[in-house]
């Protein structure tokens, strides 16, 4: 699994477009990007937690997908 930690909200999305799952971050909020796509604008104080779900979810249909050795 790709992940992208970006600090910017305005360019992070474009830039983390090859990760299976990012965070773009400032101003005190954040997005949750999967795949190139903001999925969740989310207050800066859950991120982390924003992130691991994101990060299950998209483990799980890889495994489901027989992808889970990537």
């Amino acid at each position: 699994m790709r992940v992208a930690v970006m600090g910017c909200v305005v360019n992070g999305p474009g830039e983390a477009r090859e990760a299976d799952v990012g965070i773009a971050s400032g101003n005190g909020l954040g997005f949750i990007i999967r795949r190139g796509e903001v999925v969740a604008k989310v207050p800066e104080a859950e991120l982390v937690e924003a992130l691991l779900t994101e990060a299950r979810a998209v483990a799980a249909e890889k495994v489901a997908a027989g992808e889970g050795d990537d």
